[in-house]
């Protein structure tokens, strides 16, 4: 009796987690196939308008209580600050402080999990932040990979930006072998790439631009907050 009562209430949860699930199977096996394609792909509303604007208010709050830092760029051995390459400033989130955005760490859970089913990649961890450039600020092009620390497998960037029209710029731009790719930095837009394959800059800004990057690591995240 004990174990059928147990089975039922694992299958219940098992039910009730797919009822509430966001997306279906088979629209993440299409993003999945497509980054493993193309080595990037965009989703469009990927949260939903009241998570962006949780987003945005933690965000806010933070930036007014000047809790965000100027980014920097390299490993933790060899972090430097130069404005002329990197222009954003970051506030890394924590699970176990930041419980008010606690739906954010969850979908980067469950996109973890869905590449590890789909990829094998054997993701094991993540690491983001959330971002602000200000205006007239940028980044040059880079890849999301530290020298002696290879443990980026995916980046993500989710943008918290409301009415971006064109011409306020912060757009991504993707380098391809022989084309580029620009990306709109519109709220709710979830753009995914693969960290060692996918150069790309962020073309400066005319407006402020906000987003909530990070990384899947196939490592645990060791003193991730320090690195830019």
């Amino acid at each position: 009796m004990v174990i059928l009562f147990n089975f039922l209430m694992n299958f219940a949860a098992l039910f009730f987690d797919l009822l509430s699930a966001r997306y279906s199977e088979e629209q993440w096996i299409d993003w999945v196939d497509r980054l493993a394609a193309e080595d990037y792909v965009v989703i469009d509303d990927f949260i939903a308008q009241d998570e962006l604007q949780q987003l945005r208010g933690f965000l806010h709050e933070r930036n007014e209580e000047n809790e965000f830092e100027k980014a920097g760029i390299g490993s933790v051995f060899q972090h430097t600050i130069d404005k002329e390459i990197r222009g954003d400033f970051i506030y890394w989130l924590a699970k176990a402080r930041d419980t008010s955005i606690d739906f954010a760490f969850a979908y980067a859970e469950e996109l973890m999990g869905y590449l590890n089913r789909y990829c094998f990649l054997s993701l094991s961890d993540y690491e983001f932040h959330l971002a602000h450039y200000p205006k007239g600020t940028f980044y040059q092009k880079h890849i999301d990979q530290f020298k002696g620390r290879g443990n980026r497998i995916i980046s993500f960037v989710l943008y918290l930006n409301v009415g971006w029209q064109p011409g306020d710029g912060g757009e991504i731009r993707i380098f391809k072998e022989d084309s580029t790719f620009d990306v709109e930095p519109i709220g709710a837009r979830l753009v995914l790439f693969k960290s060692m394959d996918v150069p790309h800059e962020v073309l400066k800004t005319n407006v402020s631009r906000y987003s909530l990057t990070g990384w899947l690591l196939n490592k645990p995240s060791q003193l991730g907050y320090l690195l830019g």
